[in-house]
């Protein structure tokens, strides 16, 4: 009997540099590794979507949608894949439903393959729309379950998920632990609940991160239950917040009754590609690499990364411990929400606010909004001390409905803003630009035709920083050592000259 053949997802276009760089890194330090990534073999190559659109206007001066189309030129044989934050798409709040539709056709039109769609809150009336829209165009839609831990949420509940999700057309579903808190036996559990409940052919990916060191066991076990797609980035860019390495997970099916099929030649060169990309991106690396704390704070990996550069930024960089500690009491005040974009910042901004404030005495707007319901329907119950407090400080009534029920239609007027933007190019895509990112968008409209502003490091420059090091090394031995030596309870002072 021939091995089972096992899907891989590669992440390295997308997920492993918004965890590992902090989503800085630029679409020509890709674009030479797409060649080996469409031949390797794999299931799908996630390339867009998460926080990547966001940083393309935001940082690098790159427009997202000659991002997606470049890497359709550069990988015809390969699906693409995105992730697609349901009725809040890229952004950060609720769209109305034919700023959502709108979307998804244009992202089908530019090349997009798979859409994996999920709700920071798991609820799927936020995720409907969505998949309605996906399948309009012919494309995947992947019913996605974020996956936390807490008190209410149990193999069960994720099981009855998956089968709203199938009802709603998902042509498959994906199993997200974002905060690498998947052990190897709830792994186990869910997916053969789902394939017992709905079907062996039920197509199920898992996507974890490696945060915690517990997780490529997990993606063992969860293969073993029968799981036909896993998400991995290559070896260069995994691991810390990040993601297993592919390579590794490659090789730990050898000998066993599942297969990858990957070209392994094909691997080395993409590994070799990032290695040598990477040092570019020194200065937002996550300092992370295994931590076991995260089973209690429950910090995903993008964020954790994040977290860490804006508190470094505003000088409060000692405090992060802290908001770690509190993550998980603000987490289950608000009805304990998985925490992905935007729950994940939501609740983190929250944290840190209760830390520098005080618990609670200054709420976010946002945060606000999610304990009142306008984000959706959380599994938990909110405490009703905080929503009082959010009722108060925003003079805003909890609400039951689909948020974007709420909404009135706004594409026409989105439309007409964007027009009288200097820089626009009139197309719908713009339009998409800037309703999600309407400050942001409207800068980098201004300043499009300047080209993309890498923020990496240069080859140059990390050759001089090398040296410079090896200079000061140098230096650094020539002269006098002074050592202090212990003998029989009284210290000596001993100089010794360098060579």
């Amino acid at each position: 009997m021939s091995p089972r053949k096992i899907g891989v997802t590669e992440l390295a276009l997308r997920d492993a540099h918004q965890s590992l760089l902090a989503t800085r890194m630029a679409t020509e330090d890709m674009v030479d590794a797409c060649d080996d990534l469409d031949k390797a073999g794999y299931w799908s190559v996630e390339c867009w979507g998460g926080a990547t659109y966001d940083a393309c206007i935001r940082f690098l001066n790159e427009d997202p949608w000659v991002r997606l189309r470049t890497f359709r030129e550069l990988m015809p044989n390969s699906r693409l894949q995105m992730l697609l934050r349901g009725q809040n798409l890229l952004g950060y709040r609720h769209y109305e439903d034919m700023v959502v539709e709108k979307f998804v056709e244009k992202s089908a039109e530019n090349g997009m393959d798979v859409f994996r769609v999920f709700d920071a809150v798991n609820d799927p009336r936020n995720m409907a729309k969505a998949m309605q829209a996906v399948a309009k165009t012919g494309k995947h839609a992947q019913g996605t379950i974020c996956y936390t831990i807490s008190p209410v949420h149990t193999v069960e509940g994720y099981v009855k998920l998956a089968g709203q999700l199938l009802d709603m057309g998902a042509q498959s579903i994906a199993l997200k632990d974002m905060a690498a808190l998947l052990k190897p036996q709830p792994a186990y559990d869910i997916i053969r609940g789902i394939k017992e409940t709905y079907g062996e052919d039920t197509q199920i990916n898992v996507h974890c991160h490696s945060t915690t060191g517990v997780t490529l066991v997990t993606l063992q076990k969860a293969i073993e239950a029968g799981a036909d797609v896993v998400d991995t980035a290559i070896s260069s860019m995994s691991l810390g917040p990040g993601h297993n390495p592919t390579e590794s997970f490659v090789e730990m099916l050898d000998g066993t009754d599942f297969t990858t099929d990957l070209d392994m030649s094909r691997l080395i060169k993409i590994r070799d590609h990032f290695a040598k990309i990477r040092p570019k991106y020194e200065d937002f690396e996550s300092s992370v690499l295994v931590d076991t704390d995260i089973f209690a704070s429950q910090i995903p990996g993008g964020m954790l990364s994040n977290m860490e550069s804006q508190l470094r930024a505003q000088g409060a960089g000692d405090k992060i411990k802290e908001v770690m500690a509190e993550v998980p009491l603000v987490k289950a005040d608000a009805g304990h929400p998985p925490l992905v974009t935007p729950t994940s910042q939501i609740v983190g901004t929250q944290a840190v606010f209760n830390v520098l404030f005080g618990r609670y005495k200054k709420l976010t707007a946002e945060f606000a909004d999610l304990v009142l319901g306008y984000y959706g329907h959380t599994l938990g119950e909110v405490n009703p001390e905080v929503a009082k407090i959010a009722e108060e400080q925003t003079k805003k009534e909890p609400i039951t409905c689909r948020p974007a029920d709420l909404l009135k239609p706004e594409w026409d007027e989105l439309v007409r803003k964007t027009k009288e933007l200097e820089g626009n190019d009139g197309t719908d895509e713009d339009v998409l630009t800037y309703a999600q990112f309407p400050a942001v968008a409207t800068d980098f409209f201004k300043h499009r035709a300047e080209g993309p502003h890498s923020v990496a490091k240069s080859f140059a420059e990390l050759a001089a920083e090398k040296e410079a090091k090896a200079k000061g090394a140098t230096a650094a031995g020539i002269g006098t050592v002074t050592y202090n030596v212990s003998l029989g309870g009284r210290t000596h002072t001993v100089k010794v000259e360098r060579a």
